[in-house]
Order: structure tokens, then sequence, then C-alpha cells
């Protein structure tokens, strides 16, 4: 996209002399439309109302000389880019100097050679017009690169979710199950970030590339067998062992994934650690390596607290809904046990935010029917409540 200059630029002629501007006008009225005035208050006036494509000052003037309106005219963003040629009868070496100095393009002393005139604007407006039009073409390359950008992201993001949804399928949970733990997941995120542990790590980039991996961290769960998978009681020590399996099968997938695709990026990493790691605990008790600590990915912490909240608080077809004070007790009760305890200060000082998401993405009557239809299991059992964790 090219933005050519028009049939005629316009040239502002600035000289307190009525001969001068007469001449000036006749030398240049054939190519450009010519604007003249004989004081320098009303240049200052007209260009900055209706910037020319070049100006042509004289500098000796009175009130205002050619310097100080050239000094003036360079402090304003509307005409800074605007070239200004001192036209003027001053041939001294310092006079050219400071007015060079100034931000003028070109100086021409008097008397005036028609051609030279016209060779000089010529010469200066095209370089001016050449760079509006490179301006306007890295405007209009930045503009299609976001386009393409975002539709780049968009895509990830519609993917990602299918890809989440598709896991949700086989399980209990529901497709607002995902939407709630991106959600607390930001805003745990969100509260860390200034904090001194977590700082470096909760980059805007990095907060949003984990809102983005959230419904990723189940993903594992396709490779799980329906009869361990849907089973809706206690699981036994041998089918415990299966469903332990799911962090690693979603991290091999994904890492299989990046390495046929050969990229790298903070989504993938983070979104590898989130789904390898969301079930480790801070004490080293958890699964499928038993990390503790800071071994621990920050991800992965952040993940740890929203699955298992959300897991509390929803109803499923194996168990009631733990009311939120009670789920917030026992989120509480593992600090340092289960959780990182500055995660689990930063989520005591939210869990009003927590309710409210919980509330905003809440499973209604229908979802929850329609998951009992899809998993054929329409009468919640006598079994109790199952946390996977």
């Amino acid at each position: 996209m090219k933005l050519f200059p028009p049939i005629k630029s316009t040239v502002l002629v600035v000289d307190d002399a009525p001969a001068n501007l007469s001449l000036i006008s006749a030398i240049l009225k054939d190519d450009y439309t010519v604007k003249a005035v004989n004081h320098g208050q009303k240049a200052l006036d007209l260009a900055l109302s209706e910037p020319p494509d070049l100006i042509l000052l004289d500098i000796v003037m009175p009130d205002l000389d050619g310097y100080e309106v050239c000094r003036r005219l360079k402090e304003q963003p509307q005409t800074l880019a605007v070239p200004i040629i001192f036209l003027t009868s001053k041939s001294d070496v310092e006079d050219e100097e400071m007015g060079l100095q100034l931000g003028a393009v070109d100086y021409i002393t008097r008397p005036i050679n028609p051609r030279i005139l016209q060779s000089r604007v010529k010469a200066h407006i095209a370089d001016t017009w050449r760079v509006r039009n490179l301006h306007k073409n890295n405007e209009y390359l930045e503009f299609e690169i976001n386009q393409r950008t975002q539709q780049v992201l968009d895509l990830q993001n519609v993917t990602t979710l299918a890809l989440a949804s598709l896991a949700e399928t086989r399980d209990t949970d529901t497709g607002n199950h995902l939407r709630r733990t991106q959600h607390y997941v930001l805003a745990l995120a969100r509260k860390l970030k200034p904090h001194h542990r977590f700082s470096n790590f909760l980059t805007e980039s990095r907060i949003q590339a984990l809102f983005k991996c959230a419904p990723l961290h189940d993903i594992g769960k396709v490779g799980i067998p329906d009869r361990v998978l849907l089973k809706p009681g206690k699981f036994e020590p041998h089918e415990w062992s299966v469903m332990q399996q799911h962090p690693a099968l979603g991290h091999e997938a994904l890492a299989r994934a990046q390495a046929d695709a050969r990229a790298s990026s903070d989504f993938l990493e983070i979104a590898k650690e989130i789904v390898h790691s969301h079930h480790e605990k801070w004490d080293g008790s958890g699964y499928p390596q038993g990390l503790s600590g800071d071994a621990i990915p920050i991800s992965a912490r952040l993940m740890a607290l929203a699955d298992v909240y959300d897991a509390l608080i929803s109803r499923r077809i194996y168990k009631k809904a733990a009311p939120h004070a009670q789920a917030v007790q026992i989120i509480m009760d593992g600090r340092g046990s289960h959780f990182d305890p500055d995660v689990i200060d930063a989520f005591a000082s939210i869990v009003d935010e927590f309710r409210e998401i919980a509330e905003r993405f809440a499973d209604s009557d229908e979802e929850l029917q329609q998951k009992a239809v899809t998993l054929g299991t329409m009468v919640p059992p006598a079994h109790g409540p199952r946390i996977v964790s």
C-alpha cells in the first residue's frame, strides 16, 4: 500500500519582501500549489494548521526572523518532518551553518537561479514523499503482521480448547471445568506476579501462556482406559497405578508433537510442565516423579491448586459439591504439604475471586445431565467422593 504524492504538492513561501514572494511564486506556480506569507508568525500559524510539503524561508524578517521560525517549526510534531529551505541574501558560511544546525535541509543564496530553485525543491519534496511512503508501507506491514499473528493465536486457542475438550468428553468433568481452572490460574498468576520468588517467571507473556495452556492439564487422560477413567468409586491399587500414568502420557504426546514440529516456545514448555507436574505435591508425595519444593515448575504449582479447588467445589456423577468455605479450608490445610506456602497465601487473599469465577462458570443441571447421558451413568452411584489429585 503506497501513498503517492498529490498532483501538486504545496510549497509555503515566507518572505517580508513582496517582490521576492512574487518572483518565487512565478517560478514554482506551474508545478506546485504556492502559499505566500510576509510575516514569521503568519507562517507559523499557517504551517501548523495546514502543514505544507515544503517551506522556503527567508532569514531577515521583522519581529520573528527565519531562524526563530525554523526553530519553532521543528519543535512541533505536526511540522517536524516538513523540509525547510532557507532562501536568503545572507551568504556567510556561519549563517548557512546556523540554518542547517536548526534543521533546514538546504540553504540557497540570492540572486535566485530559477532552475536551481526548481531542482532543489523537486528533490526535497521527492525525498519527503519517499519517507512518507516508507512509513505508510511499514505501518501497513505492521498491521498485516499483527493481523496474521492474531490469527495464529486465535487458531492456537481454538486448537487448545478443542484438544482439551476432546479429553474432557471421556471424563466426568464438564467443559466449564476448563474455563474455571483457566481463570483460577490467571488470578493466582496476577496475584503472585510482584512476589520476588515468582516475578522473573511470571512475565505478561508467560501469564497469557499459562491461561491458554491450563485447559490441557488432563490431556493425558485420553490414554487411560474407560474401565479406570470412568469408574465411579474408589480405585483399587492397580487401577490407581494406571490412572497415575496420565500426566506422563500427556507430556510424552506434547513432547513428540514439539519434536516433530522442531519448534519451541513458552506455550509448549509451559504446556508440558502443567500436564506433567500438576499432580506433584510440595512435600514430594505427589506423582508421577515425586518432585518436591521448587523442583516443581511454578506453572504446575498454580495448576495444582486450581485443579484441586475446582474438583472440591464441583458436582460430579460420583460426588456432591463441597461448599466454598469447606473447599478453601481443605486447600489451606494443604499449605506446606500439598501446596507451595506462598501460593497458598496468594490464594487466601483472593478466595472471593475464586468464588466469583466458580459462580460465573457454574455447571448447569442440563450440562451435568448431558454428561451423565454421554458417559452412560444416569444415576449417581453410592460410592464416596473421588478427587484425583
